[in-house]
């Protein structure tokens, strides 16, 4: 019996983690365009130039204004004119890190004016053609709704030509939004 349990307990533990190393969590179609490229999941991005962070899930900008922290969905007006596309972010994983802004600020200075990062706008790998701005948003992937040959939602055809070259929305009328398979 005792060698029963010590199986049974070795099996579960060896399922559980299986499970823990198939388990990834991805968010890249939630990240904004002018995210840095790289990253599978990013819960915040911390801007050393602003000394503010920007939650991701939600699309929330906190900074610290007049002694409190705000949290708003809106670019606050103070970070109009920087770039959001050049500024460096810095991806943080962890929850309320401007508890810990101190932190960050001083292991992060250094990155204050470094303009070195590519945004997912401008990067070619077709993992980021699901994120909503994108110059080729839906394309690059055979998911339904974007133009491959899914019924109802446009097939890429023109039904005019019958040449495979659909230019259209994928909204299921005449043309799709893909590459005509």
């Amino acid at each position: 019996m005792k060698k029963f349990i010590v199986a049974l307990s070795l099996l579960v533990g060896l399922q559980q983690a299986a499970q823990a190393q198939i388990s990834v969590n991805i968010n890249i179609g939630a990240q904004p365009v002018w995210g840095p490229v790289g990253y599978d999941y990013v819960d915040y991005y911390y801007m050393p130039d602003l000394g503010a962070y920007y939650y991701v899930p939600r699309r929330e900008w906190t900074y610290f204004d007049r002694g409190r922290w705000i949290t708003t969905t809106i670019v606050p007006p103070r970070f109009q004119n920087y770039d959001l596309y050049r500024v460096h972010k810095v991806v943080i994983n962890e929850p309320r890190p401007w508890l810990k802004d101190q932190f960050y600020r001083q292991k992060y200075v250094s990155w204050k004016g470094k303009y070195d990062q590519v945004a997912i706008r401008d990067s070619r790998d077709s993992k980021y053609y699901v994120v909503k701005g994108h110059p080729n948003y839906g394309r690059g992937n055979d998911k339904p709704g974007r133009g491959y040959d899914h019924p109802g939602r446009g097939n890429g055809r023109d039904k005019d030509h019958g040449n495979g070259h659909g230019k259209g929305h994928g909204n299921g009328h005449d043309k799709g939004h893909g590459k005509g398979h």
